[in-house]
């Protein structure tokens, strides 16, 4: 993806909170505070960009959910697919990783590098080694993000080409990295659109999601039929629909399984 140069990173101290701030918040788009965050971490010596959020981590399962949003900045658009539509992303030792700390972390695909994904490392995750080996991404910092209600995000930055000293000078710029990745994810949490609040496995109608909330709140049909203003069939249409989408066998398990999917959510968590 081509990024053009924006923003003024040299007249900025990394120690300036505020002025982080201000920089990433003057774009009025996701997009932009990305391509904010992206040119302000190529100061640190990173090439390349992987920023996700997964609201809900685990599905009722408890295998770990795909992201509802994935951005990239110098990285072959094919990591969507990989990552979201085959499933890598629940695989990936990074992530794996990422659920169970909140340090920033640097790591390597490489076995013999041991870092803290060695342990998640096995025969079943060798499809992600591969992918990131062939494209040139087997080595990076992820600062993990973890959310008061159990979301999270990664910032995620990789060096291309030589990376004999990568280790080292990750490690002089982790702190700073983190901070900028910190800033970053908290300006660009409010401008997130609200399909990416919810599972990207899960989806109900506005309608659907609203019978449900009532439900929630211990409304019969027929009472919920006349806070909406609209026949019991209907509520029951919704009510039914909505269990269906989710695989439950009644109208309580829907609400609990809607509820652990954060569909009943009304507004968003702003930071």
């Amino acid at each position: 993806m081509a990024v053009v140069s924006v923003g003024r990173w040299d007249d900025l101290m990394l120690e300036d909170i505020g002025g982080i701030r201000q920089q990433f918040s003057a774009e009025p788009t996701l997009d932009g505070r990305i391509d904010q965050a992206f040119e302000a971490m190529k100061r640190l010596g990173f090439d390349a960009l992987i920023y996700d959020y997964t609201p809900v981590p685990y599905d009722l399962a408890g295998e770990l959910m795909i992201p509802s949003l994935l951005k990239l900045r110098n990285i072959s658009e094919d990591m969507h697919e990989y990552w979201c539509e085959r499933g890598y992303f629940r695989i990936d030792p990074v992530q794996q990783l990422a659920l169970r700390t909140t340090t920033p972390f640097f790591w390597n695909y490489d076995r013999n590098a041991g870092t803290l994904i060695n342990r998640f490392m096995s025969e079943a995750t060798a499809p992600v080694a591969r992918y990131l080996h062939e494209r040139d991404m087997s080595c990076g910092v992820t600062v993990p993000v973890h959310m008061p209600r159990g979301d999270y995000a990664t910032v995620t930055g990789l060096r291309r080409g030589d990376k004999r000293d990568f280790a080292r000078e990750a490690g002089e710029t982790l702190a700073d990295f983190s901070l900028l990745a910190h800033v970053f994810h908290e300006t660009a949490y409010p401008v997130f659109d609200r399909e990416a609040h919810s599972s990207t496995s899960m989806r109900l109608t506005e309608r659907e999601r609203e019978c449900l909330r009532h439900s929630a709140e211990g409304l019969s049909a027929k009472e919920i039929s006349r806070v909406i203003n609209r026949s019991v069939p209907t509520v029951v249409m919704h009510l039914n629909a909505a269990a269906r989408k989710l695989g439950a066998k009644n109208r309580t398990q829907a609400v609990v399984r809607a509820a652990h999917y954060r569909l009943l959510d009304d507004t968003p968590y702003y930071l």
